[in-house]
């Protein structure tokens, strides 16, 4: 048995270290981590097993570094993802999570990545032209995107933003809803909508839209157009056909960037319909100026039960009923 302790230093209390619940999320890195805590005179005692003991000394000081990096303003959920983050990478992978933070609006919180593939996500929407990030719901496969677009338009590299996806009905039939065309295609906007105005703030992101600069629209409005000098994402993806792919990739113009998002599982296109999604990945894997990013459930970054969700319906986390 081993016993180490351990003191925070730059001003870090217990009491922000464990985002104002130190009983219980002492309890629950101890737990994930296989040993006891306990807070004494300032600081921490960790006890157990060698190993396990330097592993759960160095998880703190990550989260010292942590603090340092998000400006002394921690939450829960940073606490937790970095405790998910700490259980599968080493400290310098951590540190390079850190470092790839994106900046967006200066009123709203740098945006980080949450795991290596997050992290490669990134780097690949910072260097390539175009980016496929594929996989399950939750791995913050158009948030990310948006965060990058958001950081690139206001760093001045682009001019601006384009944001479009497929107006495809999930399971429910929406052509009688009332209003005129820009009210009857909302539905399908909106979550573009949220996560923009996770990056700016919402009178900010309105003026921009109202100016052209910011522009969410429907895939069918893209044709006939060459979009130059913008950041460009595709949403749902998974939902074109491969003539809507094609279409919506020779929109690039100079200087213009492009990521596609996109879950396969959850393909709303009727039976026997090709996905554009996955026609594209076959006839452009190959092309080196090209980046496909896979996602998996441990990618996932929402609350914890949906990686378990998506497990248990793949088959992957149990008996299927």
């Amino acid at each position: 048995m081993a016993e180490e302790r351990f003191y925070f230093e730059n001003g870090l209390t217990l009491h922000e270290a464990c985002a104002g619940r130190e009983v219980a999320n002492l309890q629950l890195i101890g737990t994930a981590f296989g040993v006891s805590i306990a807070a004494r005179e300032g600081g921490i005692t960790i006890s157990g097993e060698s190993e396990a003991v330097s592993r759960a000394s160095g998880f703190f000081a990550e989260l010292q570094h942590f603090y340092v990096l998000r400006g002394r303003n921690m939450d829960q959920r940073d606490l937790e993802l970095l405790l998910k983050a700490a259980s599968r990478f080493s400290g310098k992978d951590l540190r390079d999570l850190w470092k790839e933070r994106i900046h967006v609006s200066p009123k709203k919180r740098d945006v980080l990545p949450r795991s290596l593939k997050q992290m490669e996500y990134v780097r690949a929407m910072r260097h390539k032209e175009l980016v496929f990030g594929i996989g399950p719901a939750g791995t913050g496969k158009t948030y990310l995107a948006m965060a990058v677009a958001v950081s690139e338009f206001l760093a001045g590299n682009c001019s601006r933003i384009i944001l479009t996806r497929p107006a495809r009905e999930s399971g429910e039939n929406l052509g009688y809803l009332p209003g005129n065309l820009e009210e009857k295609i909302m539905p399908y906007l909106r979550p573009l909508y949220d996560a923009l105005y996770d990056m700016i703030p919402v009178e900010e992101a309105a003026e921009l839209i109202q100016k052209g600069v910011i522009e969410v629209a429907p895939l069918a409005f893209m044709r006939g157009r060459t979009l130059g000098d913008a950041f460009i994402i595709l949403d749902e993806a998974q939902n074109t056909s491969p003539a809507q792919m094609l279409m919506f990739l020779t929109r690039m113009g100079f200087h213009s960037r492009c990521v596609v998002t996109g879950d396969p599982t959850q393909n709303d296109l009727k039976s026997g319909e090709e996905s554009g999604l996955l026609k594209a990945e076959r006839t452009l894997s190959s092309l080196p100026e090209i980046e496909f990013c896979h996602f998996s459930t441990a990618d996932v970054v929402r609350n914890a039960l949906l990686e378990k969700i998506i497990l248990a319906y793949t088959g992957k986390g149990g008996k299927e009923s």
